[in-house]
C-alpha cells in the first residue's frame, strides 16, 4: 500500500484524469478500504479541492469546480505544453496578461525537473515567434465577450468604424476569431438584421450584458473564411485557379493572406487581396505551385513583367 501522501497525490491524478469515479473502482486503484479512500477524500477535501460524493451502490466521487483554484498535478507532457503556453502569452498578443504569464512561468521554471526544463528549453530555441499583433487587446474584454458568446447573452456596446465614426451597437455575439493579427467578434447585429464583424480592438471598453437570446446559424461552415472575407482592404484581388490540392495549399498558407475553395483532388480556386497587384503576385510566386491566371488585366501585366525579369536574371 502507498504512503498516505503518496496515496493523496495519485489519488488527485485519477480525479484530475477523470471527474467521475465509482467509490469501488477509486479503492481497487489505490489498494485500500473504502473507509480509507473517504479519509482521503476529506484530506483534499480541507486542502480545497471540491469532491462531491454521492452515497448507495452506484455512489461514487466527482472532482468538481470550487471558489479558489486548488493545485493542479501536471504529467511531463502537460508541463511542457503549459510552459511553452506561458512563453508565448508572455509575448503579448493579449494585453493585461504578460505580467501574469510571467509570473506563473517562473514558478512552473522553478520546479521543472532538469529533464523537462532541457526539453522546454529547446523547443523554445528552435520555435519562431510571430511579430506582435497590430492591435492587442485587453484580457478582460476578451473575457467578457467569450462569455457571453457561452452564456448566449446580448452585448452592448459603442464601436467605432473604419472611419472613427462611432456608433451605439446592440448584439447577438456568436464566436471570438482571431486571424493572427486582430481580433474579431462574429455577431448578430440587431439593429441591423444582419450578421456583422467587429475588430475588437475598435469596441469601446464600456461593454454590457443583457438579455438572454436563443442561437442562430452562424453566417457560415468556416468562420475564419468568413472573417477573412469580410475585412480585406478591397483595393486588389483576384480569383486565381491553383494546380494543388486545398488542403495541401492550407498547410503553408499564412492566415489572413486568402480564401480556397477546392475543385478536385488536384486544383483550387484562390481568392486574394492585397494592397497592390505587385503584391499579389508576388503572393502567387510564394505559393511555389502552378496557376492559372485569367485576370484582372493588371494582375496578368504584373505576372507577366515579373516573369520577364526572372528570367533576364538568369540570362548568361
Amino acid at each position: 500500500m502507498l504512503e498516505t501522501s503518496a496515496r493523496l497525490l495519485r489519488l488527485l491524478s485519477l480525479f484530475q484524469g477523470r471527474r467521475y469515479w465509482s467509490g469501488h473502482d477509486l479503492s481497487l486503484r489505490l489498494e485500500v478500504t473504502s473507509r480509507t479512500l473517504r479519509r482521503d477524500v476529506d484530506k483534499l477535501r480541507t486542502l480545497g479541492y471540491p469532491i462531491h460524493s454521492t452515497s448507495g451502490a452506484e455512489g461514487g466521487y466527482q472532482l468538481g469546480a470550487g471558489s479558489t483554484m486548488p493545485p493542479l498535478l501536471l504529467d511531463d507532457d502537460e508541463a511542457v505544453a503549459v510552459a511553452l503556453g506561458l512563453r508565448f502569452a508572455a509575448s503579448g498578443s493579449v494585453e493585461g496578461v504578460e505580467e501574469a504569464s510571467v509570473r506563473a512561468l517562473s514558478k512552473i521554471e522553478q520546479i521543472l525537473p532538469a529533464r523537462l526544463a532541457r526539453r522546454v528549453a529547446a523547443l523554445q530555441s528552435v520555435i519562431v515567434m510571430p511579430a506582435r499583433m497590430e492591435s492587442a487587446v485587453g484580457a478582460k474584454m476578451l473575457s467578457v465577450i467569450a462569455g457571453a458568446c457561452r452564456d448566449l447573452e446580448m452585448l452592448r456596446f459603442r464601436y467605432s468604424d473604419r472611419g472613427g465614426v462611432a456608433s451605439a451597437r446592440s448584439v447577438e455575439p456568436h464566436r471570438l476569431v482571431n486571424t493572427g493579427r486582430r481580433w474579431y467578434l462574429v455577431a448578430w447585429d440587431t439593429d441591423r438584421a444582419d450578421w456583422r464583424t467587429f475588430r475588437v480592438d475598435r469596441i469601446q471598453a464600456r461593454v454590457t450584458t443583457g438579455s438572454r437570446f436563443s442561437p442562430r446559424n452562424p453566417p457560415s461552415a468556416d468562420l475564419a473564411a468568413y472573417v477573412t472575407r469580410g475585412v480585406w482592404a478591397p483595393t486588389c484581388g483576384a480569383r486565381v485557379k491553383l494546380f494543388a490540392a486545398a488542403d495541401v495549399i492550407a498547410e503553408h498558407l499564412p492566415p489572413g493572406i486568402g480564401v480556397l475553395e477546392p475543385i478536385d483532388a488536384q486544383s483550387c480556386y484562390f481568392e486574394i487581396c492585397a494592397s497592390s497587384h505587385e503584391r499579389l503576385a508576388m503572393h502567387l510566386v510564394f505559393l511555389g505551385v502552378d496557376f492559372e491566371l485569367n485576370g484582372p488585366p493588371e494582375l496578368v501585366e504584373e505576372v507577366r513583367r515579373l516573369a520577364a525579369r526572372y528570367c533576364k536574371a538568369t540570362q548568361a
